[in-house]
């Protein structure tokens, strides 16, 4: 069977690294001359590509980030959400050749009939995956913004129980996995994939995280759980983007949209490099080391909360 879902591009084909380079610099010359705060976007930029795949929770880091930092561009929450789109086209770089590929079976151009029947199998499991946390964010959104992302003792405390979890589950015995490749995933492991998402709606619970053990519970291998976490990441990160674009739409000054380019863009690039160094990881190692940083982490916000400094 082809493995079209699978095969990654170590590589970013020469026009999307022309393209990131033009979108750099566009950023920066939007930026740099009117806000002096053009570093604390390059920097939070580099936050959000760094921890969107890693199972330490991106939006957590980069809330507490942009409150230590003093950044002033928040936008009632919309930059933080809205540069998770550079991860997003991270994705579609990283896997450029094999969305390609995917999108012609789904269309009926694959080249087999298996070949254009496990593209459009695959693509729901994706979707059923998809549909939990986008209806429950959706009903929840303002809720979700305007208690949850206030929080820091939230996102220390979902960084402590979730980095407990990751240590606990990681010791215990687990059967064989039953679904070592991808285009085989059942659409029940992507709903309880898609279940277990819903839980990175809370700050500092990780959608990577919960995406890629609730992958494992569902029999999904490492490093199968860790790929479809990456698909599922477009659309869940792409419409949840979208949707606070045209919510927040009122509130963005022309002036913003040279720092959401500049953070975006950052994000993607160096998202697009920490995708390929967690694929090798997972392949030879636990989450453990992550368990353990994430409990450190919630420690350490909990402690400068006491200090008065969040």
């Amino acid at each position: 069977m082809q493995n079209t879902a699978v095969q990654s591009n170590v590589r970013l084909p020469m026009p999307l690294m022309i393209a990131a380079f033009v979108l750099l610099v566009l950023g920066l010359v939007l930026t740099v001359p009117s806000n002096p705060e053009w570093w604390k976007v390059i920097v939070l930029g580099v936050v959000q590509g760094l921890t969107e795949f890693l199972p330490i929770s991106s939006t957590g880091h980069l809330l507490i980030a942009a409150d230590l930092l003093d950044y002033g561009g928040s936008i009632g929450g919309t930059f933080e959400i809205f540069i998770q789109f550079g991860t997003v086209i991270s994705v579609v770089a990283y896997y450029f050749r094999d969305l390609f590929s995917q999108l012609r079976a789904v269309l009926g151009q694959g080249e087999t009939p298996s070949a254009t029947h496990n593209a459009r199998r695959f693509w729901i499991a994706v979707l059923v995956a998809f549909l939990p946390a986008a209806i429950i964010g959706l009903l929840a959104r303002d809720w979700i913004k305007t208690v949850l992302f206030e929080s820091p003792q939230v996102i220390a405390t979902s960084l402590i129980l979730g980095g407990i979890v990751f240590i606990i589950v990681e010791r215990l015995p687990r059967k064989a996995a039953r679904t070592a490749d991808l285009e085989q995933i059942s659409y029940g492991q992507a709903l309880g994939v898609g279940i277990a998402q819903t839980l990175a709606l809370i700050p500092g619970v990780s959608r990577s995280g919960a995406s890629i053990f609730g992958g494992l519970f569902a029999g999904l291998s490492r490093e199968v759980a860790t790929r479809f976490s990456f698909y599922l990441a477009v659309p869940t990160l792409g419409l949840a983007t979208l949707v606070d674009l045209i919510g927040s739409f009122d509130q963005i000054a022309p002036s913003d949209w040279g720092n959401l380019l500049l953070g975006a863009t950052v994000a993607m690039i160096v998202g697009w490099l920490s995708i390929d160094w967690l694929l090798r990881y997972v392949s030879r190692n636990t989450f453990i080391p992550f368990g353990i940083y994430r409990i450190i982490a919630g420690v350490i916000i909990l402690a400068l909360v006491a200090v008065g400094r969040l």
